[in-house]
């Protein structure tokens, strides 16, 4: 009989998703972000395609990968046969990127029995572990039930209020070079700068070169030169993707009172004119 499991840290090793890929309640995802199905061929056995930025966004909003209703974002969970008794691993092509954001949408919609692939599939595939051919998901309907904890993300307004009152620390996940104005925005018509009081962790600064996160000694080193202990925190990035990835390490480093900005600079460059 194949067993339960459940996710006891944010993140898993592809040698520990390979020795439980037959759990009965295991769903693997696919949080590849702009998924190019023409080009892309193999998918870890039995993955299922998590569509952030069509199926898991608010895609009415004029600012992309914009926080999707609970409505949405449980009929769509249930559409990949997610319930609430699941153990969720996601991954992404890219190693640990937009996977992130998957794990924290996840959370803030109160499932927590959900984890990041460590490396995502460069790392399984290195491995030399089994793939088969992309295949869209084709099984029952999940009973998933979405129940919103806000806390988890933030919005326009409160960052609005946290960089002008300094209620919170402000952690920019884009590169030194972006955040310190040196190269153009990648987004047409975004203005370069910064939000006033914050400071730069480039996400890929917790990931080794291959990739993986950094062990949890060095997250704590680096979290620990601009966030205190205590501190209420707020990540963010271009599009609310990469700020995530702070937010995983920051889990792991033991922070507790994190969320992330949901437009990011996309909205604040947008909105906020100097």
């Amino acid at each position: 009989m194949n067993s339960i499991i459940h996710l006891k840290a944010p993140v898993v090793s592809v040698e520990w998703l390979h020795n439980n890929l037959n759990a009965a309640n295991l769903v693997v995802l696919d949080g590849t972000i702009n998924k190019d199905f023409n080009q892309v061929k193999e998918q870890i056995p039995n993955a299922r395609y998590f569509d952030i930025k069509n199926k898991f966004s608010d895609v009415s909003n004029e600012f992309p990968s914009a926080f999707p209703s609970k409505e949405q974002f449980q009929k769509e969970a249930r559409l990949l046969g997610i319930n609430t008794n699941s153990a969720i691993v996601v991954y992404d092509d890219k190693g640990i990127y937009s996977s992130a954001r998957v794990w924290w949408l996840f959370k803030a919609f109160g499932f927590n029995n959900v984890s990041v692939l460590n490396g995502g599939f460069p790392t399984w595939k290195c491995a030399g572990l089994k793939t088969e051919t992309v295949k869209p998901y084709s099984g029952d309907l999940g009973n998933f039930e979405a129940n919103l904890h806000p806390e988890f993300m933030t919005f326009f307004n409160d960052v609005k209020t946290a960089s002008k009152e300094k209620t919170h620390k402000i952690i920019d996940a884009r590169s030194a070079n972006r955040f310190n104005c040196l190269v153009d925005e990648p987004r047409i018509g975004l203005r370069s700068g910064t939000i006033p009081n914050s400071k730069n962790i480039p996400f890929k600064n917790i990931l080794d070169e291959e990739g993986l996160l950094k062990p949890k000694d060095a997250l704590k080193t680096i979290f620990s030169e601009v966030i205190n202990e205590n501190d209420d925190v707020i990540f963010s990035c271009g599009s609310g993707i990469t700020a995530c990835v702070l937010a995983l390490g920051a889990e792991i480093s033991g922070y507790k009172n994190i969320s992330v900005y949901d437009g990011s600079w996309t909205e604040w460059g947008s909105l906020v004119k100097e």
